[in-house]
């Protein structure tokens, strides 16, 4: 089914920027997930966007309950295109359904409580690993110094899967 909105949770405004990409480049008006209920009926077919948790796309399972999901994309620290396995196993997204995941950023000042001591632990772990892959060194130094990848080449799969349904 075509969709006709994308939803989106954004926690340090990454997703968000995402997501009014996303809408720019398809017309498709973007709101977030507590302002999805006062705008979509339940049931509406979605885009849905959520940051990346341990590998979980945050809220997936609450926008699944309310609307018809058409493609997911989470927004983490890893390379766009990475994780797609682990990412479909850990928020239980069914094999049919197309999912994305693009990189994102990091911004140290916008982390709180619990999110900025996991961010904290996963410095620490990949600090202490001898041998890292290439995409582990990237982590490590976007979660040492921050960063923001947020760019529309970035949705470049996303938009290619759009345009061949719509």
């Amino acid at each position: 089914m075509k969709p006709t909105a994308i939803v989106y949770t954004s926690n340090t405004g990454f997703t968000a920027r995402y997501a009014a990409l996303l809408s720019e480049e398809t017309g498709l008006p973007a709101y977030s997930i507590k302002d999805a209920g006062k705008n979509l009926a339940k049931g509406a077919s979605v885009i849905y966007l959520g940051w990346l948790f341990a590998t979980n796309v945050k809220d997936y399972d609450k926008a699944s309950r309310k609307y018809d999901i058409c493609a997911v994309c989470g927004v983490g620290l890893c390379t766009t295109g990475s994780l797609l396995t682990e990412v479909r196993q850990t928020a239980k997204i069914p094999e049919g359904l197309p999912l994305f995941t693009v990189q994102g950023g990091m911004n140290h000042e916008k982390l709180k409580g619990l999110y900025k001591f996991m961010i904290n632990a996963l410095t620490k772990i990949l600090l202490s690993k001898t041998q890292k892959t290439d995409d582990e060194k990237a982590m490590l130094a976007l979660l040492q110094k921050g960063g923001d990848y947020v760019d529309k080449a970035n949705l470049k799969e996303l938009l290619h899967w759009y345009e061949n349904i719509a």
